[in-house]
């Protein structure tokens, strides 16, 4: 795929969170975090947010994580403007401190 046809793909931007404090009530501020900050940014296609499935326990499976986040945007354009968004960088702001580790996953798709 040439780099012009990346520029009119959607782009997909996961995100896997592992926080410091790993409890449900963490979790669930996480979560409700996202969704307050992290939804309906311009050129946004798809949005969730969730938790670690924990009945899934397969040797296949990654579990370091408690929250995850899926965001498609619509271009790449629209991801990089989300990254300097004043609720992006809010939410970067006031979460971080929780985080043991942070995944970024972005991948070009649908082209």
């Amino acid at each position: 795929m040439s780099t012009a046809d990346e520029t009119s793909a959607n782009l997909a931007h996961i995100v896997y969170f592992t926080l410091t404090d790993r409890s449900t009530e963490a979790r669930d501020a996480l979560i409700a975090a996202c969704r307050e900050h992290l939804s309906g940014h311009e050129g946004e296609v798809y949005f969730s947010v969730g938790h670690l499935a924990e009945q899934y326990q397969r040797p296949v499976n990654d579990r370091d994580f408690d929250v995850a986040l899926h965001v498609v945007f619509d271009s790449v354009k629209a991801h990089d403007a989300y990254q300097v968004a004043p609720r992006h960088l809010k939410f970067i702001e006031q979460n971080k401190p929780t985080w043991a580790k942070v995944r970024v996953f972005d991948s070009i798709i649908g082209a």
